[in-house]
């Protein structure tokens, strides 16, 4: 994929320089989806703070959850996970109760960033970055300017075979959910049987299911309008400036991404001065910046430079544009219910 390169910039930022000393020589693990910070980041952290940090990757949420709760959270000190699996962490009893005295660029979160649904006050998760689903199309291709689910889920004949849509449960879902006026944390069973039914006659209609290279397949032309997470929709226009962003008129869902830590860490004080070498601004501005997704960081967005936000325009999208969104959260038992209606969707003829 394309993504512009910018140099990542060590700062301590506030309080870091404290941690130093408590957190030398500790053996830090760091679990997080590949590419998801700095190459370097580890590396540099290690090398401001006497650490011994180290990287391991997860492909999935689900993958890290489960090795998570075999091993009660043991071996691991801190997670990258989006935010309905840091409740459920939290839920059972995994996630450490956060001390911010300990966190000091906690300080550069924007306000809306601590009233998230899924943890008021980020009393046990800290937010990494932040955004929307919604429609990606090649606007070439296209006639007019796609503003509806129904758009997707009942295509033109001309867009039929051109479309794709996510596959990880919870946005496959969305799409209908929010396409029937649904919550997007519906547990209503014949609700759930709607979107179950609306999203089988959809398919009929895919070129495929898609959460990798859906951008890439708008690049080339294979397909015309898919289902895209922000951030995604962004590597494709980084490669192909006809392609453009829009949420619908029905609305998107509101994902975060979170960082955790466990409360079984070995490793404690490492562990705090970890997310709060995230936070500083100069750090985490990286995400932004090559990950193209939006950070919950104020000064971090703040210092974007503004051909960034003029190439890539979601990246404008406020905080509080963000919170009238619904947030994905854990829907404890009900997960089998979704997980059981995708099933039947993908086996569906």
């Amino acid at each position: 994929m394309t993504r512009l390169t910018y140099l990542f910039g060590v700062t301590l930022g506030a309080g870091l320089a404290a941690f130093a000393v408590a957190a030398q020589a500790e053996n830090l693990v760091v679990s997080n989806w590949d590419g998801y910070m700095a190459p370097d980041a580890i590396e540099k952290f290690n090398s401001a703070t006497g650490n011994t940090a180290e990287l391991v990757l997860h492909a999935t949420n689900e993958e890290i959850m489960g090795k998570l709760i075999a091993s009660k959270g043991k071996g691991y000190d801190v997670v990258f996970v989006s935010s309905p699996f840091a409740e459920i962490l939290n839920n059972l009893g995994l996630a450490e109760t956060l001390d911010h005295s300990k966190i000091p660029n906690i300080a550069n979160l924007y306000q809306d960033a601590t009233v998230l649904k899924h943890d008021p006050g980020n009393a046990f998760s800290l937010p990494y970055a932040w955004g929307t689903t919604g429609l990606c199309y090649r606007s070439d291709l296209v006639a007019g300017t796609p503003d509806s689910w129904m758009n997707l889920l009942a295509p033109t004949a001309e867009l039929t075979g051109k479309t794709t849509m996510l596959a990880t449960d919870r946005w496959l879902l969305a799409a209908g959910q929010l396409a029937l006026g649904q919550s997007v944390n519906e547990t209503d069973q014949a609700k759930l049987e709607e979107v179950r039914d609306l999203l089988i006659s959809a398919k009929k209609t895919l070129l495929a299911y898609d959460d990798t290279t859906f951008y890439s397949k708008l690049v080339t032309g294979e397909a015309h309008l898919v289902q895209a997470w922000d951030g995604w929709c962004n590597y494709g226009i980084g490669e192909n400036a006809d392609i453009k962003y829009v949420i619908p008129k029905e609305g998107s869902d509101l994902w975060v991404d979170t960082m955790v830590i466990l409360k079984d860490s070995a490793n404690k004080e490492a562990a705090y001065a970890f997310v709060n070498y995230i936070l500083d601004a100069e750090n985490h501005r990286w995400a932004a910046e090559n990950i193209l997704y939006k950070v919950p960081n104020q000064p971090a967005m703040e210092g974007l430079d503004a051909s960034l936000i003029e190439a890539y325009p979601n990246l404008a999208m406020t905080p509080a544009e963000l919170l009238k969104l619904e947030q994905l959260r854990d829907l404890g038992e009900a997960q089998r219910a979704y997980s059981r209606i995708v099933s039947e969707i993908k086996a569906a003829n």
